[in-house]
């Protein structure tokens, strides 16, 4: 297993384990149906933060360009789905995702700042994972895809940090980005069984 020559976003507490490497470059028809869902469920966090705060202009602006991006990398994976020949199915869901919506805090003002960090911190694991994909996996044209799509979950953790920065103290965001990295880690520590983008 080579390690992704790309920079990683440095919120990260822990690097992905060279055994996640090893299963997906295994299973990338499963990794890929997994990603198909990864970029749907992106969609609607964008869509849904926007529901939950719809006043906050800044934030709808940046949001509207996610959603609408992470739909067109959905339709970019299922096209890769298509050429495969893998139908779109339902998978039972790793434990990281439910796992760090454990985390958001249910009062406000802290479940706004817990929902953007968390899914920023989601974004930043995506690159890093994306870039030890476009690195290792044995395919060329599948490798250029992923390195492709690296560089919007870069961008897309950076909005989500930005847009915390906006509306919160920058000491107040750090401690708590910090708190959540710990826990995102953690959550990664044991390889699910199950071959998933977040496992």
């Amino acid at each position: 297993m080579q390690s992704s020559p790309f920079p990683t976003i440095n919120v990260l507490k822990q690097p992905t384990s060279s055994a996640w490497v090893e299963q997906a470059i295994a299973n990338l028809d499963i990794i890929l149906l997994d990603h198909s869902h990864c970029e749907r469920k992106a969609a609607g966090v964008a869509l849904n933060l926007m529901f939950a705060y719809p006043s906050n202009t800044k934030m709808v602006r940046e949001l509207t360009k996610i959603a609408i991006e992470e739909l067109e990398h959905f339709e970019l994976v299922n096209q890769w789905l298509e050429k495969r020949n893998i139908p779109l199915a339902p998978l039972q869901p790793p434990p990281y995702g439910a796992g760090l919506k454990a985390q958001v805090r249910t009062q406000k003002p802290h479940k706004f700042l817990d929902s953007l960090l968390v899914t920023g911190l989601i974004e930043a694991r995506s690159h890093e994972r994306l870039g030890l994909l476009a690195t290792n996996c044995p395919e060329p044209e599948l490798a250029k895809f992923y390195r492709g799509l690296m560089a919007s979950e870069a961008r897309h953790f950076g909005i989500y940090w930005v847009l915390a920065d906006t509306y919160y103290d920058r000491e107040i965001v750090m401690q708590r980005l910090d708190e959540l990295a710990v826990v995102e880690s953690e959550l990664l520590a044991t390889l699910h069984p199950e071959p998933r983008i977040h496992s």
